[in-house]
């Protein structure tokens, strides 16, 4: 009885080989007295290596909840909130190209404004006579307007004559005109200017002061630049009388009191 049980178990043995781990206890029957055996199909992993075949229906794994969560912060960008930050936090500016075109003629407009609101100054010319001349600039930088003489006037020599100019003048308000002598007069005829002082409400016909010091007459003609007008800025405070004026380091020093050269 014992060979054919040895025989079964060697057959068993090597069907069990080829059979997966997890094929439940086989039951093996032999002799007269009906006596059964259990033998495990189980086989130890360590002795028996297992291999994983994946078909190409296989479906790949899925992403784990780390990957997925760095995929959507790589797509949509954003700086991480800081909700428990002391400083606010930078807003974008929503200024569009149209707003920025609406804002520059706005800007225009106030800058015409002002210029409507502070108009530069005029000096207004009133012609008194047909052979008067308004004043004019012999150069854009020039400081003075030259003055044109209305007729034919002679200065005697070592003397003085009123040239008329046959105009008229309003100069703007915080100044006054003032009469310089032309320097080609001067160094050439020794013709100089005086009174040369035009208040801002004188509405009179302006008059030159010429003097003569050569030896000399000097005529004039019709037409010819006499003299030069200067527009100054003056000043007009309150005048208040006390009884003592602060001390200053040069004091009442006059004529002379700084040196003579």
């Amino acid at each position: 009885m014992k060979a054919p049980l040895t025989l079964a178990f060697r057959r068993l043995s090597r069907q069990i080989a080829f059979f997966p781990s997890t094929l439940p206890p086989q039951r093996i029957t032999g002799g007269s007295n009906n006596s059964s055996h259990f033998f495990s199909t189980s086989i130890p992993t360590s002795s028996t290596p297992t291999l994983k075949i994946m078909t190409k229906e296989t479906t790949p794994p899925l992403p784990t909840e780390s990957t997925a969560t760095t995929t959507t912060a790589t797509s949509n960008h954003e700086p991480p909130s800081a909700p428990s930050s002391p400083l606010a936090k930078r807003t974008k500016s929503n200024t569009t190209d149209e707003q920025s075109q609406q804002q520059q003629p706005q800007s225009q407009q106030t800058s015409t404004m002002g210029s409507t609101a502070n108009p530069l100054p005029t000096l207004l010319v009133q012609k008194l006579t047909p052979s008067g001349r308004a004043p004019t600039r012999g150069s854009a930088f020039a400081a003075g307007y030259d003055l044109y003489s209305a007729k034919d006037t002679v200065i005697p020599s070592k003397g003085k004559a009123l040239v008329d100019t046959g105009i008229a003048i309003a100069v703007p308000e915080g100044t006054y005109g003032r009469i310089a002598p032309r320097s080609g007069l001067a160094s050439k005829h020794f013709i100089d200017t005086g009174a040369g002082v035009i208040d801002a409400d004188y509405r009179g016909e302006v008059k030159v002061l010429l003097f003569n010091f050569s030896d000399v007459d000097f005529e004039i003609k019709e037409g010819d630049r006499v003299a030069q007008l200067v527009l100054e800025r003056i000043y007009t405070p309150e005048v208040t009388v006390v009884e003592k004026l602060e001390e200053s380091v040069r004091g009442a020093g006059g004529f002379g009191s700084t040196g003579t050269n």
